[in-house]
């Protein structure tokens, strides 16, 4: 099988079966021109420069200069993203675009966005999502492969209609993320029906990336996921008299599989009340009794409440740290501390931003919030993560970045998703698949290049006394197979 394909030009296109592989148009870098600085600067200089061009205030102090600034911020903001995302330069040009008329790509039935959008005139990506979903626009052909050449017929600025969703709702979430605010998000989002779920997770009903372990085959989403329960449990270390606590379970597949292949005492928890009945049915089936295994349906913070410290040997989250929200993640960090023994380990696997973005990725992660899931504010830069576990007094023992096995996973959602067309429109409405089906195509697409990543860290006490040598033999990163013995240098 060969791997790679040369292209004329510097820029490569790959063959790999485990994944879905980009065209090379699909391989175009964005405009990522931004300036902190600059930003700065401008909302600074304006009231300076209308304090001493307004007849009306230019013989005011400081305090009319304080009131111009809060009140010329927001609107110098918005103007600076808006030209910003609109002329900014790509990052290189090495991708050429085809150039194609955008009726080439997708068809327009509303009149009026038709007399806006046609020809080479590009349609703002917000623009065409949310008039998508409406079915005022259709794709001409696969929505993922159409997808792949959207540098050609969408461009990717900030629009009002995104600023006013960052001013009135993201803002507010990020701030106040309350406790029955987590509530009402989770179970609006997972409690929606486990058929809907079934329809792209599959049997193993897990919603999180699984792992590619061989690029050179097509493995199903059962073996990706079945990969990752195995790497997951191997990092942890898990051995039968260990406590375990899975943290944002889901449909409890981690915690069965744990207790029904180390036979350890493993917990789940989450929000969703279909999820909990779902999971505490799957332990049964698997045969394992309730005191092995059970699934509560609570707020983890109800948990660190009852519980005693040093509670659990072993704790996993797997991209539930999202929704705990930036203002709340380092009490939630420290909570997991609490609940921790001296010597357990925590594996947290969490969706991030890339830190040097393009805005492909921030209108990404808008339409993401909005309309996906809402509330998970703290899908942050690996850095950031870091940090953040090591201001809890973590110390980081393992990181591996799953970016492309999260698009291999939702590549194989999406082509679930749309082999189950005519059950999803039954149901749930021609929008709900729409929205759904253009959510896993994109998603391919910006884990696959990088735009939004998965993080899974492996993490212990940063502790004197723990023994770090134990963690040896499953600091699985540097256990490396090597095709041939290698000569040694004398």
């Amino acid at each position: 099988m060969i791997s790679s394909t040369t292209m004329p030009g510097p820029v490569k296109v790959t063959d790999y079966p485990a994944i879905k592989n980009a065209p090379l148009v699909g391989l175009a870098e964005g405009n990522g021109t931004f300036s902190n600085l600059q930003l700065a600067g401008l909302v600074l200089f304006v009231p300076w420069l209308l304090k001493r061009l307004l007849p009306l205030v230019n013989r005011g102090g400081f305090k009319t200069y304080l009131f111009l600034l809060v009140l010329t911020g927001i609107p110098t903001t918005v103007a600076y993203w808006t030209l910003m995302s609109h002329y900014g330069a790509r990052k290189n040009e090495k991708v050429q675009l085809p150039g194609k008329n955008i009726e080439e790509y997708i068809t327009i039935k509303d009149p009026e966005l038709k007399q806006l959008y046609h020809g080479k005139e590009k349609i703002p990506m917000q623009v065409f999502h949310d008039a998508f979903f409406d079915g005022k626009i259709d794709f001409n052909g696969d929505i993922l492969d159409i997808m792949e050449q959207r540098h050609d017929w969408a461009k990717f600025n900030m629009t009002m209609e995104l600023f006013k969703y960052v001013l009135t709702v993201l803002i507010p979430d990020v701030i106040t993320h309350s406790r029955s605010q987590d509530e009402d998000q989770v179970r609006d989002h997972y409690d929606r029906g486990n058929d809907f779920y079934s329809w792209f997770l599959g049997p193993r009903m897990i919603y999180t990336s699984g792992v590619i372990l061989h690029p050179h085959e097509k493995e199903t989403l059962e073996q990706l996921q079945d990969n990752k329960l195995a790497v997951v449990c191997s990092k942890l270390d898990l051995q039968p008299d260990d406590r375990v606590l899975d943290i944002g379970c889901g449909w409890g597949t981690l915690v069965t599989y744990a207790a029904k292949n180390y036979g350890c005492d493993a917990t789940g928890v989450t929000l969703a009340r279909n999820q909990a009945m779902f999971g505490n049915e799957r332990i049964k089936d698997n045969g394992v009794s309730d005191e092995k295994a059970r699934i509560l349906c609570c707020d983890f913070r109800d948990i660190v409440e009852k519980e005693p410290k040093g509670r659990y040997t072993k704790i996993v989250a797997l991209e539930m740290a999202e929704h705990v929200g930036i203002r709340r993640y380092q009490t939630f960090l420290r909570q997991v501390y609490d609940l921790l023994d001296d010597d357990g380990l925590f594996v947290i696997q969490v969706a991030g931003f890339r830190q040097c973005w393009q805005y492909e990725d921030l209108i990404w992660g808008l339409f993401m919030n909005k309309y996906v899931f809402p509330g998970a504010d703290a899908s942050c830069s690996l850095g950031w993560v870091v940090s953040q576990l090591q201001n809890a007094n973590f110390e980081v023992k393992n990181i591996d970045v799953l970016g492309v096995h999260y698009s291999a996973t939702l590549h194989r959602w999406y082509e679930n998703w749309v082999s189950n067309q005519d059950k999803v429109v039954a149901k749930y409405g021609e929008r709900w698949y729409r929205l759904w089906a253009f959510f896993l195509a994109w998603s391919t697409i910006i884990s696959r290049q990088g735009s939004c990543s998965v993080f899974q860290i492996t993490v212990h006490k940063n502790l004197n006394a723990f023994h770090r040598v134990k963690g040896v033999e499953s600091h699985s990163s540097i256990h490396v197979k090597l095709d041939k013995e290698p000569e040694l240098v004398v």
